[in-house]
């Protein structure tokens, strides 16, 4: 294990990337396909960064027939399509493209992905906002079970070589801290996403943040020794 290197894993939607816009249109396109009642936004973006199937799972309330793996197949082919007329409906937060880049010219971090995206997904959307070579290791629900569930932080841990106490995960809903929790990482939560950064402390995060230039800031407080800061 390298003793001085740090992991910061990163969730995508609703931390990296604003993707609300594209994951309601697909999301109402999967149910209109079923002639089902759409939930309302609010609902819809409740279960953002969970995987397909436990999110749908979630939005069927556990009513008869309801039919998951046909809504997941539908999403993803909205979701596909949208993404293939070239609209720009997944932009980055701003600040992420600086921070990123700032944590990439450390030789002491490695920066990894867990999202409920799928890996396709969520190379594409990194590919084409050319960030994807920032990653050393990318864990999606195509990996390991969905969020809140370890998973994907352990397999990144594994990959990078590195122990949990020098790892942290950075995301904008419960899900992301509780796995943080789960995986025995540090843990810290954006107030821009889809679950209040009231929420985020509440269940533990070590720290919120409100804007992308205080993240390495949070950093530094949880590992001082380490210098983090510009």
């Amino acid at each position: 294990m390298h003793n001085s290197r740090k992991l910061i894993v990163f969730d995508c939607d609703g931390t990296l990337v604003d993707s609300q816009h594209m994951i309601c249109a697909a999301m109402q396109q999967a149910f209109a396909d079923h002639a089902l009642p759409c939930p309302p936004r609010e609902k819809l973006l409740s279960i953002v960064g969970l995987s397909l199937a436990e999110a749908f799972q979630r939005l069927g309330e556990g009513a008869d027939g309801f039919p998951i793996g046909s809504l997941v197949e539908r999403y993803k082919n909205a979701f596909f399509a949208l993404r293939e007329r070239g609209e720009d409906l997944e932009p980055l937060f701003p600040g992420a493209r600086e921070t990123l880049d700032y944590l990439a010219t450390r030789p002491d971090v490695v920066l990894g992905m867990a999202t409920g995206k799928s890996q396709r997904g969520v190379r594409a959307v990194l590919g084409r906002h050319g960030l994807l070579e920032r990653f050393h290791t990318i864990k999606t629900a195509d990996d390991a079970p969905s969020k809140p569930h370890p998973g994907m932080v352990l397999e990144a841990l594994r990959e990078a070589g590195v122990e949990p106490q020098a790892a942290l995960v950075v995301g904008d809903t419960t899900y992301d801290i509780d796995m943080a929790h789960a995986a025995g990482t540090f843990a810290v939560g954006v107030g821009w996403g889809y679950h209040a950064p009231a929420a985020l402390r509440g269940c533990g995060a070590h720290a919120v943040i409100d804007d992308f230039a205080d993240l390495t800031t949070a950093i530094g407080a949880i590992w001082p020794q380490h210098g983090f800061g510009r």
